[in-house]
């Protein structure tokens, strides 16, 4: 009984809620960032990552010391989603995503957690992953320039937008490299601040909302509608984030020592981060994954104690209310952004390149070949099957047909390069998002 009093006092002490505002500071600059980029309400974002947070570690027991925030590979999707159907069937159809996660949390209960390796080796997921990040490159490109995300109009004058963009890019590039301790945990979070400043000078900020906003105010919340049709096209959009989940349970039992696909069992943190999608569409947040960069964090201060993550989603639901706090982040000027976004969408297909090259995919098997070659070229090339509302494309069209064809293409007797070894994903998902 004394234990039980011993462990609730250090739960509320000081030094346990500090480091929980501190995990959040490391997972900020994504956070809030994706929302941005995709047009829904930063401080919905913080909302729903706070209570996608909560939710996960009440399903898991709190159990893991890990934070669920904005996922980056559903950017491109929800910008087409939007546009195409308007933001409540894009929340209608990322509700669904989660059910997707969820089903696939299932499926890992019955089966073990050798079913998506099974489903989902790297020559599946490493050209899907490349997908995201290239797709994107033109959105960041456009931005770094000043224009808008596809480039159909100008916001800010070339010439200021590519200075502010490359000093944005530059900063966020050297605290990666060159940064020690917390600080290389924030290279966006410092590429914000410093483009931030760069744009401040070149007349780029206008504070005038931040003014006018109230102090606390109820965020924009958007309650969800369902279009089969925006389903269907967001729902194999989950098979890039569920590999990179089983990923990051694997780092984080590797820095903690414990094995988490068996305790709480990766079927129970699967489900718990398909529960937090669903809940964040409810809300009109965007969808959660799992943060590697937290996962570093924990790593770097030795803070294993789950509760830190509750306090951390306890503050980012509490800044979710500051009215002018959400107003100043939707002040951040585009061209800051842009010269983050090509660091980052780089990043993103490196990490697909990186897939296949640690797993040994051998790129002169024909299947391999045929499966790789395909997919980059429909996800670059802007392949769609289908017209109209039936079509389907982008990354959830590669991740079918990169499925299908590893399935029916068949198996030389020396292709042994498709079964990863746990060690082997650890090592790449833990570089997911540096």
């Amino acid at each position: 009984m004394s234990g039980e009093v011993a462990q609730s006092a250090s739960n509320f002490n000081w030094r346990t809620i500090l480091a929980g505002s501190q995990m959040l500071f490391v997972a900020f600059g994504a956070l809030v960032l994706m929302p941005l980029l995709t047009g829904l309400d930063p401080s919905v974002a913080l909302f729903t990552a706070g209570i996608g947070t909560l939710l996960f570690h009440v399903i898991t027991g709190a159990t893991v010391p890990i934070f669920l925030a904005s996922s980056f590979v559903f950017i491109a999707p929800i910008i087409f989603s939007v546009q195409t159907w308007g933001v409540p069937a894009t929340m209608g159809a990322l509700f669904a995503a989660g059910i997707a996660y969820m089903c696939l949390a299932l499926a890992v209960r019955l089966k073990g957690p050798g079913f998506l390796h099974r489903i989902l080796p790297p020559v599946v997921t490493g050209p899907v992953i490349m997908v995201i990040g290239l797709g994107l490159a033109p959105i960041a490109v456009n931005m770094a320039m000043g224009k808008a995300g596809d480039g159909s109009f100008e916001i800010y004058p070339y010439q200021d937008a590519i200075i502010v963009a490359m000093i944005a890019l530059i900063t966020t590039g050297a605290v990666a490299v060159f940064a020690r301790g917390i600080f290389r945990l924030l290279p966006i979070l410092c590429g914000v601040i410093v483009g931030y400043i760069a744009a401040w000078f070149m007349g780029m900020v206008d504070l005038t909302r931040v003014h006018d906003a109230p102090i606390v105010a109820m965020p924009a919340f958007v309650m969800p509608e369902f279009h089969w049709q925006a389903i269907l096209f967001m729902v194999p959009v989950a098979i890039a984030p569920a590999i990179e989940h089983v990923g990051d349970m694997l780092a984080i039992s590797n820095v903690t020592g414990k094995d988490y696909v068996k305790k709480p069992g990766l079927h129970r943190t699967l489900f718990g981060d398909g529960v937090a999608t669903s809940a964040a569409a409810m809300f009109g947040g965007p969808p959660n994954t799992t943060y590697s960069e937290v996962t570093g964090a924990v790593m770097l201060t030795k803070a294993f104690n789950p509760i830190i993550m509750i306090w951390a989603a306890g503050f980012a639901i509490l800044l979710a209310f500051i009215a002018k706090f959400g107003m100043l982040l939707q002040t951040i000027p585009t061209p800051v952004m842009g010269g983050i976004l090509i660091l980052l969408f780089g990043s993103i297909a490196a990490v697909g390149m990186n897939t296949l090259i640690k797993a040994k995919v051998d790129m002169a098997a024909q299947r391999n070949l045929v499966i790789v070659a395909t997919v980059l070229v429909f996800g670059i090339g802007g392949m769609a099957i289908g017209e109209g509302a039936m079509s389907l494309q982008g990354v959830s069209l590669c991740g079918v047909v990169a499925i299908i064809l590893n399935l029916v293409l068949p198996h030389p007797d020396s292709d042994n390069d498709l079964h990863v070894e746990q060690e082997v994903v650890e090592d790449l998902v833990q570089h997911a998002r540096d």
